[in-house]
């Protein structure tokens, strides 16, 4: 890999793998990325992955100060693949108000990326509630999640409150996309081109200038139906997934 480009490192968190809703957006903000800056990006699927539960016995914060006990199955690589990284992104729709199962479980094994609990409250006040023990400069960490919801008001309050936890709020980048299936399901032209580049556009801000601006960031998260066409939509699509017509 040549010194100077990026190292981007893509978490697809989505059980459907390769057919997830939420990676048409992710790839596009990848785009962004790519074309602004050199990159070289690497795609880890969750759900192919071997990955043991946390067995809680905190050792990462104790005895092996940063390394989980467990060696025998992929987190061990795939954490070295973070650590080296520029720009971490993970990926995933929003499952019940929060990430899927196996993206928890995965989310759990990182617990080492984390300093040693040493009682600090559990009040949020921008920081990370533990410390990041393995800080690297302008590195970026990104979540984008979609959701069939009218707004991401509310629906992702338990995730948005998880990150902030880890990583400190305002430490991350969430990209939060209200019925991004039902749009792309139907949206052609000129207003599909208009949305898929805002996703661009946010790549490429954040690998220029570190950041996306919090315009875009409300703009991407705005939803793209008025509530009483988004209903007339899914009352569409749950009558023909009972006939079993989708």
């Amino acid at each position: 890999m040549e010194k100077d480009k990026k190292k981007v490192i893509v978490i697809n968190g989505s059980p459907r793998r390769s057919e997830s809703v939420t990676l048409v957006a992710t790839n596009l903000f990848l785009k962004g990325i790519t074309e602004a800056v050199p990159c070289d990006v690497e795609f880890v699927t969750v759900s192919d992955l071997n990955i043991k539960p946390c067995m809680g016995c905190l050792s990462c914060w104790a005895r092996t100060e940063g390394e989980c006990v467990i060696r025998d199955d992929d987190i061990v690589p795939v954490k070295k693949k973070i650590l080296d990284s520029d720009i971490v992104i993970c990926s995933f729709p929003l499952y019940f108000f929060g990430m899927p199962g196996t993206m928890k479980v995965f989310t759990d094994r990182m617990l080492s990326l984390l300093q040693t609990y040493a009682g600090q409250p559990a009040s949020l006040t921008g920081e990370s509630l533990h410390g990041i023990r393995y800080p690297k400069p302008g590195r970026n960490f990104v979540v984008i999640s979609t959701c069939a919801y009218t707004e991401v008001n509310g629906a992702y309050d338990a995730l948005k409150c998880q990150y902030d936890c880890i990583c400190g709020r305002g430490n991350y980048t969430a990209i939060l996309v209200p019925q991004l299936k039902m749009f792309l399901a139907s949206a052609k032209g000129e207003r599909l081109e208009k949305y898929e580049k805002q996703f661009e556009d946010a790549g490429r801000m954040l690998a220029l200038d570190g950041k996306v601006s919090e315009e875009l960031l409300k703009d991407l998260s705005l939803s793209p139906f008025t509530e009483r066409t988004y209903k007339y939509l899914l009352k569409q699509y749950w009558d023909g997934q009972r006939k079993g017509e989708n």
